[in-house]
């Protein structure tokens, strides 16, 4: 039989499975990356015992529960645990706090044969554990920040690299106005907890340096935490020049190729491009005041032309007129601005060849 365990560190380093018995809604608001949720009780039976509990107390509380849940909703919930647990045989189960959801869980289980061992304290002790330990390794770890214009294909790069944290990939988001993908992005917990991960799986291997993609404060609805704020304004840097007609074919894969397949696998071959479509126009009409009226609705033209071409042909050349403009008009500037309030001293300098190169040469024992 295996005890219940606080070590919250090994859990997330080794991607413990974890059994999470709290009821959907405490799920949606926040929880960890690859959990689980397999209520106690649901939504409606959470209020219900609530209300019980405020009114008469708590063992009327407990009286309610084991009402509720019996029969043949109790098999159901039996039947769904022992199959994740099947699963999962070295995973965690846990509630909010460690009390009574999880223990009764526990009991169960140990009833069918089961042995599940809980975490201690529950979902609130792993979060304020990730928290705490998420702005601990933002203050030690040794940030390198990866600079360069829209376009320039910073995030292939950051992928491409072990010793780098993929901000955008955990937040589900491109960073820019036309950032949006299918499916959406994450609660501001579920990105805080991946991130808080992330930085803990780095800080496990003792690197030189981690690299970061130069973000604002936020990327899409996800906020970054103050303390990164600050770390990436100040951090050493290496910086990505590519020209713009390279940068265009990058922003036209990123844009408009990648987010068509995405939303293939989503809503189909038939409504992909409606829905790229609609996105990339809203996404437009976002900027509208910061682009002004007139070169607004000169690029919402050329898009809705690239659109209607593309549903007829599949061709996607006509894509670039815009995303030139949009490039050169709007983005750049807007980078030049921000890139001139950094403050870390540059690194390096190149082509996006040359910055992989330069990577890959440090990457080796004597770098």
């Amino acid at each position: 039989m295996r005890n219940d365990t606080d070590d919250f560190l090994s859990l997330f380093l080794n991607g413990t499975p974890l059994l999470d018995v709290r009821a959907p809604v405490e799920f949606a608001k926040g929880a960890f990356p690859g959990a689980a949720n397999i209520a106690l009780i649901n939504d409606d039976e959470r209020h219900q015992i609530g209300i019980c509990y405020k009114q008469h107390g708590q063992q009327a509380a407990i009286d309610l529960g084991n009402e509720l849940v019996s029969g043949t909703e109790r098999e159901q919930r039996m039947q769904a645990w022992q199959q994740w647990w099947q699963a999962n045989p070295n995973g965690y189960l846990y509630c909010f706090r460690g009390g009574l959801r999880s223990q009764t869980t526990q009991a169960w289980l140990r009833e069918a044969g089961i042995d599940a061992p809980l975490v201690t304290g529950g979902y609130k002790a792993m979060r304020r554990f990730l928290l705490d330990e998420m702005e601990a390794c933002i203050a030690a770890l040794p940030f390198e920040i990866l600079c360069g214009r829209t376009g320039c294909a910073k995030t292939r790069v950051i992928e491409s690299q072990t010793n780098a944290v993929d901000l955008e990939g955990l937040a589900h988001h491109r960073g820019s106005s036309f950032g949006r993908r299918p499916g959406g992005q994450p609660t501001q917990i579920d990105f805080d907890n991946a991130l808080a991960i992330a930085m803990l799986k780095q800080r496990a291997q003792s690197p030189a340096r981690v690299l970061l993609e130069d973000e604002s404060k936020l990327i899409g609805r996800c906020h970054l935490p103050f303390s990164l704020q600050d770390k990436i304004s100040t951090c050493p840097r290496i910086i990505i020049n590519e020209t713009l007609e390279s940068r265009v074919q990058v922003t036209l894969e990123d844009y408009v190729v990648g987010p068509l397949e995405e939303y293939r696998q989503h809503f189909g071959e038939k409504q992909a491009l409606h829905y790229l479509g609609e996105e990339l126009l809203a996404a437009m009409d976002r900027i509208r005041r910061r682009l002004g009226g007139l070169r607004h609705q000169q690029l919402r033209q050329q898009l809705s032309e690239a659109l209607a071409v593309q549903a007829i042909s599949g061709d996607t050349g006509l894509h670039e007129d815009w995303i030139r403009t949009l490039l050169s008009d709007y983005y750049d500037p807007m980078y030049d601005y921000m890139l001139s309030r950094r403050e870390g001293d540059i690194v390096f300098e190149g082509s996006r060849n040359e910055v992989m190169a330069f990577l890959e040469e440090r990457q080796t024992p004597d770098a």
